[in-house]
């Protein structure tokens, strides 16, 4: 490989690991656009209070601004309803059409309104940032056309995470929006690994390797993946009934919230110690294969990783959930799912003898 070629191949990796650092922070503030409850900030979307620089204070907006932006999104979802319904979905479009809640409209908050037009920004740059991966990837298309169709799904996956984006706000923040949002966001970080990882290993051994997991820990490792993303899901229902129990109490007496949750923070409680005890196994499966130096440390990295999203979630639990531990709780959560990315990666790219092989 030519020394023009590697700077390529090495530029493209540098710039497909700074957009995905870039994705991870955009989840920490999306998560503390959650703890906040400024989701509702900014009422429309792509504009926020229809300026592309939001009012500072309530008296910039007209006094009946609740019933415009309130008829604004109901004409969005009834489009989004009939979207469903065109699809399959009767009963889900019929709730939407049905559920007025989803229409009222929250008092002007500066700090919730810049908090969640902040969050807007960065999106916009991870947007651009995307863009220049794809870009980029164009000159890959003739000898590595494999990098160019994973930019160009990175690209496509960004576009319809921005469009449900702006449906999760039309619909006031409907739980199964929310959840398809933090999906959409993991499978961007899906393929920004796998962009990575492929320019990387291009550039430092000039050829695509590929190993087939075998025996326990391709099960294992499968078994993980599948129960992290399990936990995240109930960990956004937990965060659903979080936010609508405090919005009864008026963001008081926190320490009540846990008992009024009920059996969803149950089953979300529960079921870490299955996590836990998954990787458990991982890690052992992984001490005892024979394997590169950079594949333990990666499987080390994933149990601390693991451990610390256990211990926020104590925090959580016991100092009746502090504002700043719940965004931490999921960047964490959502770390554990790349590092077991980069792990597969790492383990199918370089041979490995399994302990029962």
């Amino acid at each position: 490989m030519g020394q023009s070629t590697d700077r390529k191949y090495r530029n493209f990796a540098r710039l497909s690991l700074v957009t995905l650092i870039a994705v991870y922070f955009l989840i920490l503030v999306g998560g503390i656009v959650r703890s906040t409850g400024s989701g509702m900030g900014c009422p429309d979307w792509p504009k926020c209070f229809g300026q592309w620089v939001p009012p500072a204070t309530v008296q910039e907006l007209p006094e009946d601004y609740k019933e415009i932006y309130a008829q604004k999104r109901d004409r969005k979802n009834q489009r989004f309803a009939n979207y469903l319904q065109s699809i399959g979905f009767d009963n889900t479009a019929q709730q939407i059409r049905d559920d007025k809640t989803i229409l009222i409209e929250a008092d002007f908050n500066s700090f919730k309104t810049w908090t969640e037009y902040i969050n807007r920004l960065i999106g916009v740059v991870i947007g651009g940032l995307i863009l220049l991966t794809f870009l980029r990837s164009i000159s890959f298309l003739k000898h590595h056309r494999k990098i160019f169709f994973i930019a160009l799904a990175a690209l496509l996956l960004v576009i319809l995470q921005g469009w449900i984006g702006s449906i999760v706000v039309s619909t006031n923040l409907l739980t199964w929006t929310i959840t398809v949002h933090m999906l959409l966001a993991l499978g961007i970080v899906v393929l920004l690994i796998l962009l990575y990882t492929s320019a990387r290993k291009i550039q430092t051994v000039g050829r695509n390797e590929h190993h087939v997991l075998s025996g326990p820990l391709k099960w294992v490792i499968l078994l993980c993946l599948i129960s992290i993303l399990v936990q995240i899901i109930l960990g956004t229902q937990v965060r659903e009934a979080i936010d609508g129990i405090a919005e009864a109490l008026g963001y008081t007496m926190r320490g009540t919230w846990v008992a009024k949750i009920g059996a969803t923070f149950l089953v979300h409680r529960s079921f870490s110690w299955l996590v836990f005890g998954l990787h458990i196994i991982l890690l052992y499966l992984l001490r005892k294969s024979v394997m590169p130096i950079e594949v333990q440390q990666w499987g080390i990295a994933l149990f601390g990783v693991l451990l610390l999203s256990i211990l926020t979630g104590v925090v959580l639990m016991y100092w009746s959930f502090p504002a700043f531990a719940q965004p931490i709780h999921l960047l964490l959560a959502t770390t554990i799912f790349g590092l077991q990315i980069f792990l597969i990666v790492e383990i199918k790219s370089k041979k490995i003898k399994d302990i029962n092989n």
